[in-house]
């Protein structure tokens, strides 16, 4: 089949399946299930590709499945994410979150409805003789708990005969229609920060004679991110920021514990490995003045992911074909964390970035949200991306 015919035949059959992934779309965001949690999320794509008579596998984990169309000895693989974050749903829609503090704030409801509609139009592809490779779908659990639900996929054989991946993030800094395409890095590296302070406790009318923790926690929020910037290479990049602090329950009671906790973010990996060996050292020392006891947690996340240029070479090409010349654009590195990253650790590929931006609007809602309101028109653009993609490669 030539390209022609065949970026035709795809657009068919994507239009064929886009309303019922719009439906797929709005169930999963009415039902939004957190990482390693998403029973419900599994059986639905399970039951759907078992419809369409596929062989899907759960994961060992319970949660997540991959599932291979057609036959060859290599296969190119598809990825979405499938679970959501503990953000409250702040959108007036008939498919708002059922869910208290539970809402796919970052889009990966779109994620899994364009994959399990690529899934579809690749199953009819096959039963008409016209699908001539392997594609395996993986619907990935747990990417927003570090570090990451890929790596669960990656141990339970998720990459095995893979020879490229490729994946979609929903941006909505791009318009529905666009596609942003870079290659190298396009995120960084993103780790988990807990420092755990510990005292006597005691009166506030009496600091000196006990040790002074919520000051301790104070100077340690605030001057921890400006020593790490004065031992790092500046050129590196890096954040770090807190999302939580927590210390005491009486305003006349000097507490015995405080806690604080956040993410380190960084564009260059060599100084990502550095800072994480620093940060339990600088932690001491800020707090040694005080007298507190301080202990420091830092969970390794993810490295930035490093898009393959031949990868990006298919997407280019696949989006060109599709949606036209125009709906290619530039994207910078990010400081989000991604961890699709662990894939491309191990085999090559890429991600990229899928315009939700409505055309009627100049901004959006924000990644991680409450008013994160992607457009569905963007579902069936990337049902139309992780197919031809596949398909070209």
């Amino acid at each position: 089949m030539s390209h022609q015919l065949l970026v035709a035949d795809v657009l068919a059959r994507v239009e064929a399946v886009r309303e019922e992934m719009v439906d797929v779309r709005r169930d999963l965001h009415a039902h939004p299930e957190l990482g390693w949690h998403e029973v419900r999320t599994t059986e639905l794509l399970e039951r759907r590709l078992v419809e369409a008579g596929l062989s899907p596998r759960v994961l060992p984990t319970g949660t997540g499945l991959i599932c291979d169309i057609g036959s060859g000895d290599s296969c190119i693989a598809l990825r979405a994410d499938i679970d959501a974050l503990p953000v409250p749903d702040a959108v007036e829609a008939p498919w708002r979150s059922t869910v208290d503090g539970v809402a796919h704030a970052c889009g990966h409801d779109v994620h899994t409805s364009a994959l399990l509609g690529a899934g579809l139009v690749l199953a009819g592809m096959a039963r008409d003789r016209q699908l001539d490779r392997r594609v395996r779908l993986i619907f990935q659990p747990a990417e927003e708990v570090m570090p990451g639900g890929a790596l669960g996929v990656i141990a339970a054989g998720g990459l095995d005969g893979v020879r490229r991946i490729y994946g979609l993030h929903c941006d909505p800094r791009l318009q529905v229609g666009q596609v942003g395409l870079r290659v190298g890095a396009l995120t960084a590296a993103a780790d988990r920060i807990l420092v755990r302070l510990t005292g006597p406790g005691g009166h506030t009318s009496r600091p000196h004679l006990t040790a002074d923790l919520v000051y301790a926690l104070a100077t340690l929020v605030t001057e921890l991110p400006a020593a790490l910037s004065r031992r790092v290479d500046p050129r590196a990049g890096m954040s770090l920021v807190w999302g939580r602090i927590t210390s005491g329950s009486a305003a006349n009671a000097i507490p015995s514990r405080g806690e604080a906790e956040g993410t380190l973010r960084c564009l260059d990996a060599n100084a990502w490995r550095l800072a994480a060996e620093l940060i339990p050292t600088l932690a001491s020392q800020l707090v040694a003045p005080y007298g507190v006891d301080v202990e420091t947690e830092v969970t390794h996340g993810v490295p930035p992911v490093m898009n393959d240029a031949a990868a990006i070479d298919v997407l280019h090409n696949a989006v060109q074909q599709t949606l036209g010349a125009g709906a290619i654009a530039p994207t910078d590195q990010s400081l989000g964390g991604e961890d699709f990253a662990w894939y491309l650790e191990h085999t090559p590929g890429a991600m990229a970035r899928l315009g939700v931006r409505p055309t009627t609007l100049d901004t959006t809602g924000d990644l991680h949200t409450p008013t994160f309101d992607p457009s569905e028109e963007a579902i069936a653009l990337g049902t139309t991306v992780l197919t031809t993609t596949a398909l070209l490669d």
